[in-house]
């Protein structure tokens, strides 16, 4: 029955359908201002009930960036998205501002977006912070369910080998690079950049930048490295993994479903999710059209899933989750050992949050120790106080200390590299 799953989530969206169309026709009748029970407690009671319904049963698109401009010295610049770099399973997207005179001398910045359920737009507030003092680029992961099998399949080992050839990609014109990981990111990017300066490859970044990653899983383990431990490979390979079923255009392709996902992160915070929504409800009968609005942007990005590759998913949850192979100094890639104390040029520094419950204090900093031959001087650590793990890399804490600690960083190094 777990393998059917899937197609039982298919055909259920399926289902809704008529009443989710009954129910839109519902709310623009309501809502319009022709109807004298739009403007009543009635009538407002209707339509909240209405959008809560379509809302909780409606399939979440890949979102948009949506970030046309940005401040530059005073200036508006406007902003245009293009990929310069493409594989079947990711794309390199360029935040490129068309400045009308000459170009500002600012660093490349390659965000490197967790492969984790959620499309890269969940970084928009990381991207929109750094897009007035670098050059920013972000890894766009693509939905498995969306690539067809032709293409081959996706695993750790190509993950690390899609971060080497953006990194050799970003390095030809010779400008500074820096690199920041987020959560899970952070283990293939540490990966990647190791095997760079194993092999001496000057594609080797500047600098990188952790956050709330999981370098090592054992310090501080939180309810999803226990989980992981608890269930063994086994578990996870019998009851997470599911075949895309018709009409996908990665029909038959084996996923770890997005949908899987969000059920699980739903579940560890249920009551606080439960709460938004009947917050959302009381706005809407309420009148408060801002409040309403921000619960709507919030869910619109956390709703919007997509699927991960089985054999990333499980390479993932057995190598860094259950083995531990990364503080172990056990991970290979091609076969090769992975070395984190080859690791000499690039500069390193380590971001956490006080109330992170997905890589708990402690997890990310480890790498601090695992990279003996970059110099005390070119590495630091940050710990955010107040902030959980989505407050690591957005929200007002974020863009008031920490996007201006990474700043200072970068800059910092290089000025000694100058």
């Amino acid at each position: 029955m777990d393998r059917m799953s899937y197609q039982v989530y298919e055909m259920l969206h399926l289902a809704f359908a008529p009443a989710r169309a009954a129910t839109d026709a519902l709310l623009h009748t309501i809502k319009s201002p022709l109807n004298p029970f739009s403007h009543t407690s009635f009538g407002r009671s209707i339509a909240a009930s209405a959008e809560l319904f379509e809302r909780m049963t409606r399939r979440y698109g890949k979102p948009l960036f949506g970030l046309d401009t940005t401040t530059i010295d005073g200036v508006e610049v406007s902003i245009v998205e293009e990929h310069v770099w493409m594989k079947p399973f990711c794309g390199l997207l360029h935040f490129k501002r068309a400045f009308e005179g000459e170009e500002p001398k600012q660093s490349k910045l390659l965000i490197v977006a967790p492969m984790s359920g959620h499309y890269a737009t969940l970084l928009r507030g990381t991207v929109e912070a750094f897009l007035p003092t670098h050059d920013v680029y972000i890894t766009d992961w693509a939905d498995a369910r969306t690539v067809p099998l032709i293409d081959g399949g996706f695993d750790l080992d190509d993950y690390i080998d899609y971060l080497e050839d953006m990194l050799r990609h970003l390095a030809q014109d010779g400008q500074p690079v820096h690199t920041l990981g987020v959560c899970q990111a952070s283990v293939p990017l540490i990966c990647a950049i190791a095997a760079l300066e194993a092999a001496n490859d000057p594609a080797a970044p500047d600098s990188m930048v952790l956050m709330g990653g999981p370098i090592d899983p054992r310090v501080n383990p939180t309810a999803v490295n226990q989980l992981a431990e608890k269930r063994g490979i086994d578990w996870f390979r019998r009851h997470c993994i599911h075949t895309v079923p018709f009409p996908h255009a990665g029909m038959g392709r084996e996923v770890y479903p997005g949908f899987l996902q969000l059920s699980g992160f739903m579940a560890m915070n249920i009551e606080r999710h439960v709460s938004a929504h009947l917050e959302m409800f009381n706005h809407l009968v309420e009148g408060d059209g801002d409040s309403a609005e921000k619960h709507r942007d919030f869910y619109d990005e956390y709703l919007a899933v997509m699927d991960l590759t089985a054999e990333f998913y499980l390479q993932t949850v057995e190598h860094v989750f259950i083995r531990h192979e990364v503080p172990l100094g056990l991970l290979r890639h091609r076969g090769e050992l992975i070395d984190l104390a080859a690791i000499r040029r690039t500069a390193l520094l380590t971001v956490e949050g006080e109330k992170d419950d997905i890589s708990g204090v402690g997890q990310t900093f480890a790498a601090q120790a695992l990279c003996p031959g970059i110099p005390d001087a070119r590495k630091a650590h940050h710990l955010q106080l107040g902030v959980g793990h989505y407050g690591v890399f957005n929200g007002s804490r974020f863009r008031r200390d920490i996007a201006p600690r990474i700043c200072a960083f970068t800059s910092e190094i290089e000025k000694v590299e100058a």
